[in-house]
């Protein structure tokens, strides 16, 4: 009977673990237009999420200057959008279990507008946030 047990559990595991990784991502639902609060060149937390703006006189070429440092982070594609189109959203899955993280910039005419936010759960312990963090500062030294 334990075995049953121990079999249905793994067995569940390997369900949930290929929902996390085969779910689709609607790019009607994860590219939309990024939050507008917060203070200029910092990153703010929020539960399962984070935001940052970044002033700029040409939001469009440090937008094609994000989509290089997001396309060089471990894990992370490109799921919708483009420089030309002013937003792009891109998937950054974590290393063990391929949960995805969703972050969208968008072009405004006073800076470049950005939101990462989690698919599954309501906490990210701070994943959002740090990957802001990180890709801000690729910015600032390149």
């Amino acid at each position: 009977m334990a075995a049953w047990l121990v079999w249905g559990l793994l067995a569940a595991l390997v369900v949930f673990a290929g929902y996390v990784r085969l779910a689709p991502s609607d790019p009607a639902r994860w590219h939309v237009a990024p939050l507008g609060d917060g203070p200029w060149g910092v990153v703010v937390p929020a539960e399962g999420s984070a935001s940052l703006r970044l002033e700029s006189a040409d939001a469009r070429e440090l937008l094609a200057r994000l989509d290089t440092v997001a396309l060089a982070t471990p894990r992370t594609t490109r799921l919708v959008g483009s420089v030309e189109e002013g937003r792009i959203t891109w998937v950054t899955r974590s290393a063990l279990w391929g949960f995805p993280d969703y972050t969208t910039a968008e072009v405004r005419p006073d800076g470049l507008y950005i939101y990462a936010r989690l698919r599954f759960g309501r906490g990210d312990m701070g994943v959002n946030a740090a990957r802001l963090q990180a890709w801000a500062q690729a910015l600032t030294q390149g």
